[in-house]
């Protein structure tokens, strides 16, 4: 019986069960019933019984139970083997379309689902088990999204070392090699003196590089020390542009801003304060004397604009890889490390904001716009 599947071991459980009382109610007639008295006394009123006695009836009870018994056993077998099917099929089928579906959902089929019949056991269990499904191909996908996010980090991460590695060994093998001759004594590098000042600029240059480099490797990583608060954009955003606008006025560029108004946000200060940092030394930088750099509030979004000359299409698409720099742009002193956006578009990221970067027409010039992902209530009573 423990190899049987479960619908002949349900019917053969039923069939048993019906026989044992099928006999055991057709013994208790077979050996009982010639034992109970016949009394053939007339009743009350009665005048239709003229004989009146005492006869011994039991050889004729018994030979008319052993000639119905045979007869009423076969008709109470059969009717058990029938009902026993029917009880069998209806209580092992549900079980079987179960179990076929669950073969289906074992192998992942996505459109495998038990149908529920009933509100009984069998009708939960379905349900269970549909609901089941549903929450393990909704984790997959989740586990699945989160996989190839990963990838997507390391080979982010290995890219980015093979970028920082390109960029640190063409000012390490000048270096190396302007060290290297004033040591030899070769040339003109035997003026110790006149080439000191420029291998620590070279190593002030490297220094930098490095500092943007672990900034850029910190930047897409959550700040344990530093949680999202509430923050007035209008009162950090005058502070955080002072020295940008001093830089300006250094180099006669116009340096305007308009933050009239309170611009309330979620978010975390350093981090925020680093990316429009770094948007606004690429605008300052950016700009030729006697243009202008604009700051201000657009409903829910911050932007920073400034004219220049607008960047092309194919070098805009590639701005913000790392240690990326346009053709018109590629040496360090006017392109920078190539870090800068990067950074902008890593930390961004990590605080969950949308931006845009696009040309202007009128004034010719570039536009970044930070976006709120969700204006926030109007606070601008307190």
């Amino acid at each position: 019986m423990k190899h049987l599947k479960i619908y002949p071991k349900t019917f053969f459980y039923t069939l048993g069960l019906m026989l044992f009382i099928v006999l055991v109610a057709h013994g208790l007639l077979y050996f009982l019933t010639p034992q109970v008295p016949l009394d053939i006394s007339p009743g009350p009123g009665s005048s239709d019984l003229l004989v009146t006695g005492k006869f011994n009836l039991t050889p004729y009870i018994s030979q008319m139970i052993q000639k119905v018994l045979p007869i009423s056993l076969l008709c109470c077998v059969m009717v058990s083997v029938l009902c026993s099917l029917l009880f069998s099929r209806q209580i092992t089928v549900p079980v079987k379309q179960i179990s076929a579906v669950t073969e289906r959902m074992a192998q992942m089929d996505k459109a495998a689902v038990c149908k529920v019949h009933a509100q009984d056991e069998i009708g939960v269990l379905a349900g269970n088990i549909n609901g089941l499904f549903q929450n393990l191909l909704a984790t997959i996908e989740t586990l699945e999204i989160e996989k190839q996010r990963v990838r997507e980090m390391e080979q982010s991460k290995v890219d980015f070392m093979r970028a920082a590695s390109h960029e640190l060994k063409t000012p390490l093998t000048a270096l190396n090699a302007t060290l290297e001759n004033m040591i030899l004594g070769i040339g003109k590098y035997r003026d110790v003196e006149a080439y000191l000042p420029e291998c620590k600029q070279m190593t002030e240059q490297l220094s930098g590089m490095i500092r943007e480099i672990l900034d850029a490797s910190r930047a897409g990583s959550p700040q344990k020390n530093e949680a999202p608060v509430q923050i007035d954009l209008s009162g950090l955003l005058p502070a955080l542009c002072e020295p940008y606008q001093q830089i300006a006025e250094a180099r006669g560029v116009v340096f305007h801003i308009d933050l009239s108004g309170c611009f309330y946000a979620c978010l975390p200060p350093r981090q925020f304060s680093k990316a429009v940092s770094n948007i606004l030394a690429n605008a300052v930088a950016c700009t030729d004397p006697g243009k202008t750099v604009s700051i201000y509030f657009d409903g829910p979004a911050l932007v920073i604009e400034n004219e220049c000359t607008p960047i092309p299409a194919d070098a805009l698409q590639h701005l913000f890889e790392p240690f990326y720099r346009p053709d018109y742009a590629r040496n360090r002193e006017d392109g920078g490390n190539g870090l800068g956006l990067y950074i902008v578009d890593m930390l961004l990221g990590a605080m969950g904001l949308s931006y845009s970067f696009q040309p202007m027409e009128e004034p010719p010039g570039m536009r970044f716009v930070i976006k709120r992902s969700s204006p926030p209530e109007d606070r601008t009573a307190r």
